[in-house]
């Protein structure tokens, strides 16, 4: 199948000028900085000998101005929480125990202090947070909830002017807290604030951990969650609190407050909204974590391109050993799987300039849209991740398995990145919740029976209302299979005929909730979670439109043009099946598709290098034996 020509040659700077966006500037200067030897990987220690070299790089990072970036000015911050992303995002293309223990200090710990607390607390722990002068941890997650965070079983009672916060069993210790095994000093804990006999709902509290010699202190037991399968350099532990004693200016009390004679009061009326709203304000490591397993990706994928660039396997007729990545089965490995990265690169991009630009008096419906966005992105990068990487190392064969090549530690470190900072399954819930209820304030109650119950009350008539995208696509179908497949109206159409489609259908299989709310959401929860993937797939598809209009090189913009168009091609070569069997496409245009993706690896595989070297990955982080 013919299709539009790719130039020759395209200069891979050009292509990093269009990745690096809006943050260019800060980006250069983080490369800048991890070429420094002292950001090594960690393939020869033990896990002592790793975290201590983690905290040592931590405190290397603690002397740029680079930690304080999204934190308030007037505290030694430099306000820019886009910048402050970016910067954890960057990360990723290094040891990611590194970027996960600076997330957890500055974006978790800092996060919640600057965005959950008020100018006391500000005034008293930022900037010590900022130059690690304060190691602390952030206290959410419990051994029996997880994504429930609004059932989280630790309490803070106010009692005689403080209060006291206990673990009643072991289902409520907090678990996997990163900084609790070695090095945190204080932590931001998550619990039930209860005040003249009755429940307020989930508080963050300031609960020192740890006095000055770095024994615990009284009351508090610490465990250290000892080898992971990956992120050894970060120090997760366990949290148990035998009746411990806090002030009352312990509460991080942005949201609700408690006076000394113990009366409660919030700016927010409702305590379940009050619950979303403070969760809400939270999303900067949920972003992250996509970005950075998006850097991950992207390290995967050069190490893959460079090697299958030059080792050799099996002869042509002629007697000439073959280039592997000359292999068309080796194109569909890595091809699509580059182009996807490129896709989701751009929509990061788009969402982190969102969550910059956002402020606190932007209209519900708006914040709520940006969450939905940033836990689809979230599920979708770090499954991304997952997959490409793994592709990844089977792409350079033995080679691939052997630590020293870098692949393997990225496998185990990326691995929980599909769980933590919420399960991927439950994110692309929200998602979909989101769309069905038009954004309603309380949507992102995550139970299976709250969803159920709330789809039963609603009439769910809010399902996404514009024009029904099926005539469009219709109307772009004219042609042959090469005029209709590179058409980017027609592949956007195609995708929102798609999400409308599935959205709808989830809507109209809810609407029968009223008799067995919880059995009938159960029995279409595959449905549910479709709808939030094709959303988030129609939004990237949207955001890598947008980035190749900025493009200003004609030949870098050309070469985008070709990876965007094997980006949309291979995710609907992917559901074909849905694609097929909802006639929106003929079986043998559905055989086309495939043709396509065949064509445009072929045509895009001398771009290949080019395509990887325009990430700018510092070379110490490629310097693999395997591509020696």
């Amino acid at each position: 199948m013919d299709v539009p020509e790719v130039p020759s040659k395209v200069d891979p700077d050009a292509l990093t000028a269009v990745l690096d966006g809006r943050w260019a500037e800060l980006r250069r200067g983080v490369r800048a900085q991890m070429a420094d030897a002292e950001f090594r990987d960690p393939i020869d220690l033990g896990t002592e000998a790793h975290r201590a070299q983690v905290l040592d790089q931590l405190r290397a990072l603690a002397e740029t101005d680079r930690p304080g970036l999204g934190f308030d000015p007037a505290y030694g911050g430099g306000g820019d929480v886009g910048g402050s992303v970016t910067s954890f995002e960057m990360l990723g293309y290094g040891d990611l125990s590194l970027m996960v223990k600076a997330g957890v200090q500055w974006g978790l710990f800092g996060g919640a202090v600057q965005l959950l607390g008020t100018e006391r607390h500000h005034e008293r722990y930022l900037r010590a947070i900022m130059n690690l002068d304060l190691l602390g941890c952030f206290a959410m997650t419990e051994h029996g909830h997880g994504s429930d965070v609004q059932h989280l079983r630790t309490t803070a009672t106010y009692v005689d002017g403080g209060f006291v916060v206990s673990t009643p069993d072991h289902m409520a210790q907090k678990e996997y807290i990163g900084n609790a095994a070695r090095d945190g000093r204080m932590a931001v804990v998550f619990a039930q604030l209860v005040t003249g006999g009755e429940s307020r709902g989930v508080h963050a509290f300031m609960v020192p951990i740890r006095d000055e010699s770095g024994a615990p202190m009284p009351g508090v037991s610490i465990e250290d969650c000892g080898p992971k399968a990956g992120l050894n350099g970060v120090d997760n532990g366990r949290l148990s609190f035998d009746n411990v004693r806090v002030p009352r200016e312990a509460l991080l009390n942005r949201f609700g407050d408690v006076a000394e004679d113990g009366t409660y009061s919030s700016p927010i009326e409702s305590d379940g909204r009050r619950f979303f709203t403070m969760l809400g304000t939270l999303i900067r490591g949920r972003v992250s974590v996509g970005g950075s397993a998006g850097s991950a990706t992207k390290r995967a994928l050069a190490l893959a391109i460079r090697y299958g660039e030059h080792r050799r396997q099996f002869q042509t007729p002629d007697g000439d050993e073959v280039v592997i990545l000359d292999y068309l089965a080796h194109q569909r490995k890595l091809l699509p799987a580059l182009a996807k990265t490129y896709a989701l690169h751009f929509a990061q991009e788009e969402l982190v300039s969102k969550l910059h630009d956002i402020d606190d008096s932007a209209p519900e419906e708006e914040q709520r849209e940006l969450e939905s966005r940033a836990a689809g992105l979230k599920a979708v990068n770090t499954w991304h991740a997952t997959a490409t990487i793994q592709a990844a190392r089977e792409a350079c064969g033995g080679s691939g398995y052997l630590a020293e090549n870098i692949l393997p530690g990225l496998k185990a470190d990326t691995d929980v990145f599909t769980t933590f900072e919420g399960d991927n399954t439950v994110l692309l819930q929200l998602v979909a919740k989101g769309l069905l209820t038009s954004y309603k304030q309380d949507f992102q109650d995550l139970s299976p029976l709250a969803t159920a119950r709330f789809f039963a009350e609603q009439v769910v008539s809010a399902v996404l209302e514009r024009t029904s995208a099926r005539k469009a696509v219709e109307a772009l179908t004219e042609g042959s299979d090469a005029e209709v497949f590179f058409r980017r109206e027609w592949q956007l159409r195609l995708f929102e005929d798609r999400e409308e489609h599935v959205v709808e259908g989830v809507a109209k299989r809810l609407r029968k909730a009223a008799a067995d709310p919880f059995g009938v959401f159960n029995a279409a929860q595959d449905h549910v979670l479709r709808a939030g993937r094709v959303h988030v797939e129609r939004l990237v598809l949207t955001a890598f439109t947008a980035a190749i209009e900025r493009c200003a090189d004609p030949d870098a913009r050309t070469l985008l043009e070709r990876v965007c168009d094997l980006y949309a091609l291979s995710a609907i070569e992917e559901d074909l099946a849905w694609f097929l069997g909802h006639g929106r496409l003929t079986a043998s245009r559905g055989k086309a598709v495939t043709a396509a993706v065949n064509g445009l690896c072929a045509q895009l595989r001398p771009h290949a290098r080019a395509l990887v070297d325009a990430f700018a990955i510092p070379e110490q982080f490629l310097a693999a034996p395997m591509l020696r």
